[in-house]
């Protein structure tokens, strides 16, 4: 996770809007936030904890949440922008909003706490929480990423059991808890044993004994069934060789019936021969005269109505075209009145226009009379606005003008003057508050100096002198831990054998390691109180130092109050003398002036007003007059050239007599008469066209009817010459093939003899009656056909049928034994592959076991998280040995508690409670950049980001050095480290910073040093 921008509004002493922009601080590699106490240095830690996880380290999430929200703030606002996921690929936003209630101020609102991703330019909001998003809870972000007050040491305090429960949550080690899985597999390879037993238990009779027994039997049933078999083959060749003779003896029989079958239908079929020659000799040379004279005589009838029908027609179509000629000629007589009535409808159309002009023409008479009056009252009301503007501009110039530039100056002074007043007044009560303040601030500087010994001047000697002393004593303890490493080796001395260490043969005070336990204790002790001591000047140190800045900036801020009251004092007596040159002395002339100049102003405004909205008035009448008269001039226009449009219609009428009475009709009328005329003319047309068409049509159909009846006349006459032809050459066929009797003739043309049918029924009798009986001749001829006997044959088949059943039965019986001894078989073979398996089974079930018991009580992950920790342990040992000056090493038991190695010691171990408070940060620190190694790593990220806010007053100069030269360090591994601290050593070397501030009024307030 690496920060970008986070702005924070509402928290704590977060009164005002403020923006920590990341990117500009990450880009440094190493930069700090500094501020004196108090400022809400650590309030920009809890904001990230907010916006990520919706919590605070300071308040608990029950009720004090509430407590989080600035006093004077009515809303708490939280947005952190971040880049996260794979190599910090991706940019978020966490947002964290909270309002108080209007109606109870000490009660806030559940918070909204929403999540958003950057897809391409724009923000999506997303159901993920933090812990998705960046991979861990919030106690691991606590540890690895971002360190709050009082919580850097608490990866070291954790107790074996929470420290191997955060290295599986953080590195994923909970894939290496295969007891559930073993356990599976456990259950899986019993229920297969299981079922494997069952299957052998029913596999247990099948035995090679029983295949081999089996083996036998099958040869001697199959020599049987081949005997049996071989009997079979030769019943039944007989036996199909008697099915034979059967057939052909059914064959006979048959045959004979159908030949006296035949030989009875013999007569019918010779009638039938008869009939059909003759029916086929009167159908081939006779029949087609007897269809030609009929047809003929048809249309000798058919030519005979149509020419009565034409003689008809002939005499009813002269009638018509008679009528039709009759009613054409009165037609054309009517339309030849015409002309005449079309001039008639002109000169109407033209009364009509008169009388529509002449309704305009009175009503531009109307018109006309109406305008008169309304432009003589108009006229009047303007001449008396004109004599009301003179009036009120007289009265205007009688007036005094009050001066402007007087006016308006009075009236900022009289608004100053209350101004001045109050604004001095408040200045005066916060100097005072503050002048309280700053004896307050020097009170608690004298007793912090009253603490200070006599013997040192001031609270920098006494540190000094302090660290010295703290000095001293810590290498009067090393010398005694020294000596205490050699009384390892005073067992060794022997009397007259020389030393191992210096070679003397004398050994004349050996050293004792007691005392030097009890002396190296009592100096222990000894350093921790001069170092509690320390601790006391430091806090003494940083109170004056704190206390000092507050009465720098009180007096500041007094010094400041003093010239605000100075430029009021300033600006009030420059503008009395201004008063006094107008006559005034106090507040309440200066207020009587303003008054009495306002209202002479006042008066005048309302005057000009006045005469501003007549002017209008009279503008907006004149206007409105003009366009009346324009109107009226239009309207009188409009008269004349009606007036004229009417003369001129008048004298286009053609006929004025006929014209007259209708003068006195309504348009409607006139109009209906004209429809009713032109109606009346366009029929006539219509009617003429209609009927020449009819009569042409009439015409047409009388010379086509003539036509035809002369046609038809011809063809009468043609048919019958044909028709007495036809009945001679029918006469002569009829003596020519013997047919002398006419009627019988006739029935036979008329007879429904289906001549091809009874043809193919005579041919197929004679081609029938030949087949059988030369079938009866060759059945005769043929041995043992006529000799059959049915009672033998049957005696066979019986025998046959017999022995086909013995050998299908000895053939089944036979395939059964066959199908049993293949079935053996494969069970032999399943039982050995089964035997097989069931061992395999046994050493899987055996290893499984084992597995499960080294798998219980996640011991498996227990010793994945001891590895991970001794790695982390050797990682944070590379820079904890070079900060201690390899003295000290840091180690883990396979409890998973850390050890401290003492080189000093001869290498002993002693837990890490037992190391001093700068140790501690120190190995805290080692540790906690290790863990954010290792979680860098695991989330295969390029950067990775550290933040620290703890410890650093904790640290002598030279212990602090080392850690700001190891942190500068990290830039090179590619590590972004922020740090939160007051120590102004550490401020002086850190060239890229953040300065939080806090501002009695504004809250904190965030500058930065570039």
């Amino acid at each position: 996770m690496i920060p970008i921008r986070l702005e924070i509004q509402g928290l704590y002493s977060y009164r005002e809007k403020q923006v920590i922009d990341f990117e500009q601080l990450t880009a440094a590699g190493l930069f700090g936030v500094f501020g004196a106490v108090g400022s809400g240095k650590s309030s920009i830690l809890e904001a990230i904890l907010l916006a990520l996880y919706g919590s605070t380290e300071r308040l608990s999430d029950r009720g004090e949440k509430n407590s989080m929200l600035n006093l004077q703030s009515e809303e708490l606002l939280i947005n952190f922008e971040f880049q996260s996921g794979k190599n910090n690929t991706k940019k978020y936003l966490g947002r964290y909003a909270a309002k108080r209630n209007p109606k109870k101020f000490e009660e806030v609102k559940p918070a909204e706490h929403t999540f958003y991703e950057k897809v391409a330019d724009s923000w999506e909001p997303i159901e993920a929480k933090a812990e998705e998003i960046i991979g861990m809870k919030k106690e691991h972000f606590k540890q690895t990423v971002i360190i709050p007050q009082g919580k850097f040491r608490e990866f070291i305090d954790l107790t074996p059991g929470p420290r191997a429960e955060m290295m599986k949550e953080l590195f994923g080690l909970e894939r290496f808890d295969l007891s559930g899985k073993t356990g599976s597999l456990l259950k899986v390879v019993r229920e297969e044993k299981i079922r494997l037993e069952t299957q052998l238990a029913g596999l247990e009779e099948i035995t090679t004994q029983i295949l081999e027994e089996k083996t036998q039997t099958l040869q001697s049933q199959k020599k049987e069934a081949e005997e049996l078999a071989l009997k079979v083959q030769l019943g039944e060749t007989k036996l199909k060789h008697e099915e034979g003779l059967l057939q052909k003896s059914i064959q006979l029989r048959e045959f004979e019936s159908i030949f006296q079958t035949l030989s009875l239908k013999r007569p019918e079929i010779e009638e039938k021969r008869q009939l059909h020659k003759e029916f086929i000799t009167a159908k081939t040379y006779i029949k087609p005269f007897w269809d030609q004279i009929n047809d003929t005589q048809k249309e000798f009838e058919k030519y005979s109505t149509s020419v009565v029908d034409c003689e008809r027609f002939k005499i009813r179509y002269e009638s018509e075209v008679k009528e039709l000629e009759e009613e054409e000629s009165e037609l054309k007589e009517k339309n030849q009145q015409r002309p005449q009535r079309e001039a008639k409808i002109r000169d109407l159309k033209k009364v009509l226009e008169i009388k529509r002009l002449q309704k305009n023409l009175d009503e531009a008479n109307q018109k006309l009379e109406n305008l008169k009056p309304e432009i003589e009252t108009k006229r009047n009301s303007q001449e008396n606005l004109e004599k009301e503007i003179l009036d009120l501009e007289k009265q205007a110039e009688e007036l005094s003008s009050p001066d402007i530039g007087v006016l308006s100056e009075l009236q900022s002074a009289l608004r100053d003057w209350g101004n001045w007043e109050k604004d001095k007044k408040q200045l005066s009560q916060t100097r005072d508050l503050l002048l309280e303040e700053i004896q307050a601030v020097k009170n608690k500087l004298e007793l912090i100096e009253t603490k200070i010994p006599k013997s040192e001047k001031t609270l920098e000697t006494w540190l000094k002198t302090q660290k010295n002393l703290i000095l001293k004593l810590e290498n009067e303890r090393d010398k005694l831990m020294q000596k205490q490493g050699l009384t390892a080796h005073a067992h060794l001395l022997e009397d007259g054998k020389p030393c191992p260490l210096c070679g003397s043969l004398n050994h004349p005070h050996p050293l004792e390691s007691e005392a030097e336990k009890a002396e190296i204790k009592h100096k222990n002790e000894e350093i921790n109180r001069e170092k509690d001591q320390l601790e006391t000047i430091l806090t003494l140190i940083q109170n004056q130092k704190e206390n000092q800045i507050h009465l720098e900036n009180h007096a500041a801020n007094v010094n400041s109050k003093n010239a605000d009251i100075q430029k009021i004092e300033v600006a009030f007596d420059s503008m009395q003398k201004m008063l006094s040159s107008h006559g005034i002395s106090n507040e309440e002339e200066l207020k009587t002036k303003v008054g009495s100049l306002s209202q002479a102003g006042k008066m005048k405004d309302k005057l000009q007003n006045e005469i501003k909205t007549l002017r209008q008035t009279w503008s907006s009448q004149r206007t409105n007059l003009v366009e009346i008269e324009k109107s009226f001039q239009a309207a009188q226009l409009s008269q004349n050239s009606i007036f004229s449009s009417i003369s001129s219609k008048k004298e286009e009428i053609k006929d004025p007599t006929f014209c007259k009475p209708f003068f006195e009709k309504t348009a409607d009328q006139i109009q209906a008469t004209v429809l009713k005329v032109e109606a009346d003319i366009d029929e006539a047309i219509q009617l003429l066209e209609g009927k020449q068409k009819v009569l042409r049509e009439k015409r047409e159909a009388q010379a086509s009817n003539l036509a035809s009846l002369k046609n038809f006349k011809e063809l009468k006459t043609s048919a019958s010459d044909k028709l007495e032809k036809l009945q001679s050459e029918f006469e002569v066929q009829k003596a020519a093939h013997g047919f002398l009797d006419n009627d019988a003739l006739i029935r036979l043309f008329e007879h429904s003899l289906d001549a091809e049918k009874v043809d193919l029924e005579i041919r197929n009798f004679d081609q029938k009656i030949a087949i059988t009986e030369s079938r009866i001749k060759e059945l005769k001829a043929e041995k043992g056909v006529i000799e059959f006997d049915e009672a033998l044959f049957s005696a066979l088949k019986n025998e046959v049928t017999e022995m086909k059943t013995l050998s299908e039965s000895a053939q089944n019986s036979l395939l059964l034994l066959s199908e049993e001894i293949k079935q053996i078989k494969v069970q032999l073979e399943s039982k050995k592959s089964l035997l097989e398996t069931f061992g395999t089974l046994e050493n899987r079930e055996n290893n499984l076991k084992e597995l499960e018991r080294l798998f219980k009580g996640s011991g498996f992950v227990k010793y994945v998280s001891s590895i991970y920790l001794k790695e982390l342990c050797n990682t944070a040992n590379v820079r904890f040995m070079k900060l201690c000056k390899n003295s000290l090493s840091l180690e883990i038991d396979d409890d998973n508690t850390f050890w401290v190695v003492d080189y000093l010691n001869g290498g002993r171990r002693r837990l890490l409670k037992t190391l001093s408070g700068g140790q501690t940060f120190q190995a805290s620190l080692c540790l906690a950049l290790a863990l954010a190694e290792k979680v860098k790593s695991l989330n295969q990220a390029d950067q990775s980001f550290f933040f620290l806010d703890e410890g650093f007053g904790a640290l002598d100069r030279n212990a602090l050095r080392v850690v700001f030269e190891t942190l500068k360090s990290l830039r090179h591994e590619n590590r972004i480290v922020g740090i939160i601290s007051h120590v102004e050593e550490l401020q002086q070397e850190i060239g890229v910073y953040a300065q939080i501030t806090l501002d009695p009024e504004k809250g904190s307030q965030v500058n930065y040093s570039y």
